[in-house]
């Protein structure tokens, strides 16, 4: 009796690779925050570095340095941002940043960062501003006095998009990672010619 020979089977394995999945396309010019904000959306180290050097620009570069450089010290005072506007003083009380906190809470609730037709002010950005953040650190302008680097903060941040104005009261204080999933580290990986240390 003879018995038929096995057959063979050879399992062909299918070598599936992962496709990348491309990042989001930002318009031209984007602000900090929508650069931030892809950023911190990105699961791995390698995407988020990925994102950080397709979108890199100076302002993005001194906003890193002023938050994550230890030897970056901030010549403003720390925490809440206050808020004194001649026009508003009998409207609103409080601080600026809480009013930004609420701008910013609105925006999630409606799912709308741009600004739009409601706009009125002609914003600024920090992509503009970036060239007078030396006036707030230590060694950049130390003849400034404070009152007068306080006033020029708080003209800033007024005329910001309310998520721009957060980044800057985060950064004074060296906080831009209690919102944003950013590190020194990868800041470092995405730009290794930044020089960090000795700067004041």
């Amino acid at each position: 009796m003879t018995t038929a020979p096995k057959k063979t089977t050879t399992k062909s394995r299918s070598t599936t690779t992962k496709k990348s999945t491309p990042i989001p396309e930002l318009h031209r010019n984007p602000l900090v925050f929508e650069v931030l904000d892809l950023v911190s959306k990105q699961r791995s180290k390698a995407k988020k570095i990925e994102v950080l050097r397709k979108y890199n620009h100076p302002s993005l570069r001194a906003i890193f340095i002023w938050n994550f450089d230890e030897s970056v010290i901030s010549m403003l005072p720390p925490g809440e941002v206050p808020y004194s506007e001649f026009d508003d003083q009998t409207t609103y009380s409080g601080t600026l940043s809480t009013k930004i906190s609420e701008e910013v809470r609105k925006m999630y609730e409606t799912g709308s960062f741009s600004l739009g037709v409601s706009d009125t002010q002609g914003r600024t950005t920090i992509r503009r501003e970036f060239k007078h953040f030396y006036h707030f650190i230590k060694g950049g302008n130390d003849s400034m006095s404070g009152l007068r680097r306080e006033s020029m903060f708080i003209n800033i941040i007024q005329g910001l998009h309310p998520l721009e104005a957060e980044i800057l009261c985060l950064v004074k204080d060296k906080k831009l990672s209690d919102k944003y999933k950013i590190t020194k580290e990868i800041v470092a990986e995405a730009y290794p010619d930044i020089k960090w240390g000795g700067r004041s």
